[in-house]
């Protein structure tokens, strides 16, 4: 039987946050989604998408550190591509997903993963939630022991919405978006993972992400949301 090794994507990090946690620096401030918050948290409990590979056989030994400091610039991304120029929050967080869900560590470092995903965060300090997003990376151990492996995966995605929750404070309140221009958007797609050996596998993943758009300027991400998949 061919052992099965974690994989980096939302689905398996950060999962059992609390979804307060996860939006609170998104929701300050921006009047759509403290309307949106609630129903989110009922609607979603404390998941975030759908289930990660079994991963008994090399199970994380540590939590990547909610605090931890943005990467410094001179690390480099590696595999990492750079932020797409998109307008259009749908799209520009169909490409977020596609980066978040992709990696190798043949050729890429943590601190490059790290340093990499962070080049698509909003410069607006007030709206970005480094700590959710980080949060999906692997710690350094794990990181490590994955590379041992030469593990690696590439992402497709099939599809992009707004949530029905964010569509309709958006409707109740059409003004609000306009302080921060924080969108909500939820993804779904497939994930292709590969190791040592031909070993691999793949898997359906789904990630809802806060997007910042301002009107004649590309988007930028802000956070991991709460699964809003309706």
């Amino acid at each position: 039987m061919r052992k099965r090794f974690p994989s980096l994507s939302p689905s398996a990090y950060g999962a059992g946050w609390p979804a307060r946690k996860r939006i609170a620096l998104v929701a300050a401030g921006v009047a759509v989604l403290l309307a949106i918050a609630g129903i989110v948290a009922l609607m979603t409990g404390s998941g975030n998408g759908h289930r990660a590979p079994d991963t008994t056989t090399l199970a994380p030994t540590g939590s990547p550190s909610s605090s931890e400091a943005a990467p410094e610039p001179s690390s480099g991304s590696g595999s990492v591509p750079k932020r797409p120029q998109i307008s259009e929050p749908v799209a520009f967080a169909k490409a977020a997903a596609q980066m978040l869900w992709s990696y190798d560590t043949r050729t890429t470092s943590r601190d490059q993963q790290l340093s990499g995903v962070h080049a698509w965060m909003t410069g607006e300090s007030a709206y970005a939630d480094w700590a959710s997003v980080s949060g999906q990376i692997p710690d350094p151990v794990l990181w490590s022991r994955m590379a041992d492996q030469d593990q690696h995966a590439t992402a497709s995605v099939t599809e992009g919405h707004y949530p029905s929750a964010f569509k309709q404070a958006l409707a109740d309140d059409p003004s609000a978006i306009t302080k921060a221009y924080i969108y909500v958007v939820t993804v779904n797609g497939r994930q292709q993972i590969a190791w040592k050996q031909g070993g691999g596998g793949a898997e359906e993943r789904a990630v809802t992400l806060a997007v910042q758009c301002r009107p004649n300027h590309d988007c930028t991400l802000a956070a991991i949301a709460p699964s809003v998949t309706q």
